[in-house]
């Protein structure tokens, strides 16, 4: 299995954070996912007036990869803030869904500061088919 190139990971994940709608928090996430065969599916956040209906933009993305029928590989994650910002709770439980507990997950700054985790570090107890 070839590298993976985290530059156009995060450069997809740039493009579609751009396309963010997030007019009440301004925090505008854009994610890409590397799936095994080399395609990517991205998602960027939507907000909604009714605060619980927002999706997250890795939540979108992985309804991409799903919608192309993909196997996930690799999590690349651009955040407008100080600090790189790992998944939510809920979007860590529905990536787990998709990839393993060794599941490389990445996050950039647009400033280009980098945090890189595993899925099993962010998640480590997951719910899983594995329980029934």
């Amino acid at each position: 299995m070839s590298a993976i190139d985290w530059n156009a990971l995060f450069t997809a994940a740039e493009a579609a954070r751009q396309k963010a709608h997030a007019p009440y928090s301004r925090f505008q996430v854009g994610a890409a996912l590397l799936h095994e065969d080399g395609q990517v599916s991205v998602g960027c956040n939507v907000e909604n007036a009714s605060y619980g209906l927002t999706v997250c933009a890795e939540r979108n993305a992985i309804g991409a990869l799903a919608l192309a029928g993909g196997r996930l590989r690799a999590v690349a994650i651009v955040v407008d803030s100080r600090e790189p910002t790992p998944p939510c709770g809920a979007c860590r439980q529905v990536l787990a869904e998709f990839g393993s507990p060794s599941l490389p997950v990445s996050s950039r700054t647009t400033e280009g500061l980098r945090a890189d985790w595993t899925l099993g570090e962010l998640l480590p107890f997951a719910f899983t088919k594995a329980f029934f």
